[in-house]
């Protein structure tokens, strides 16, 4: 795999990751453990890769008149916990103590307001356009430092965002490989 091990601190952040602290988040409901993890897809603009974007994006500094789509989503306060570039790179905008902005209206398991109770992890790529083998061995290593900090994130608790908000999203796609992802947590 990419490397051997993520290690995750007291506050909760990724000790190896690039942090972009995100203003977007704030603490989750008290006594509410972690317990689910959702797969998301990214990528600013639409269907393009790299730069800055997604970051401006989840600190609050995305220019609405760098981009025409920018100005119909600048205004919005998200983010997720993680992203993973294309290149592997883990960025980590949000510790997982707190509660990232990631879910949106969505239920899972009967539940709703999954934000309360999920880490989410973005994947920079679409829907159709497929993630690259760095993005899968990274993704695999962050579930599985999850998992040893919150032993209840099981495979059954691993979703996507298109299964948490049906309807309303559609990422991380039919393009993700959930057996390819599920096979590295295994070896």
């Amino acid at each position: 795999m990419w490397q051997k091990k993520w290690l995750i601190n007291e506050q909760g952040w990724l000790a190896e990751a690039r942090h972009c602290p995100s203003p977007f988040f704030n603490q989750r409901p008290e006594g509410e453990p972690v317990s689910l993890l959702v797969v998301h897809g990214i990528s600013l603009p639409p269907g393009q890769f790299g730069g800055p974007h997604i970051d401006e994006l989840f600190t609050g500094k995305l220019d609405p008149q760098a981009h025409p789509y920018f100005a119909e989503i600048a205004h919005l306060q998200v983010s997720a916990h993680c992203l993973i570039r294309r290149d592997g790179e883990v960025v980590q905008y949000v510790g997982f103590l707190d509660r990232a902005w990631h879910a949106g209206r969505s239920q899972f398991d009967g539940r709703e307001n999954c934000n309360d109770f999920a880490i989410g992890i973005e994947l920079e790529g679409t829907d159709e356009g497929g993630y690259t083998e760095a993005q899968y061995q990274q993704l695999a290593l962050v579930t599985l430092a999850l998992q040893q900090q919150y032993p209840v994130i099981t495979a059954e608790r691993i979703t996507g965002h298109s299964d948490i908000a049906p309807g309303r999203k559609t990422d991380p796609g039919p393009s993700f490989d959930w057996d390819r992802y599920r096979q590295l947590l295994q070896s």
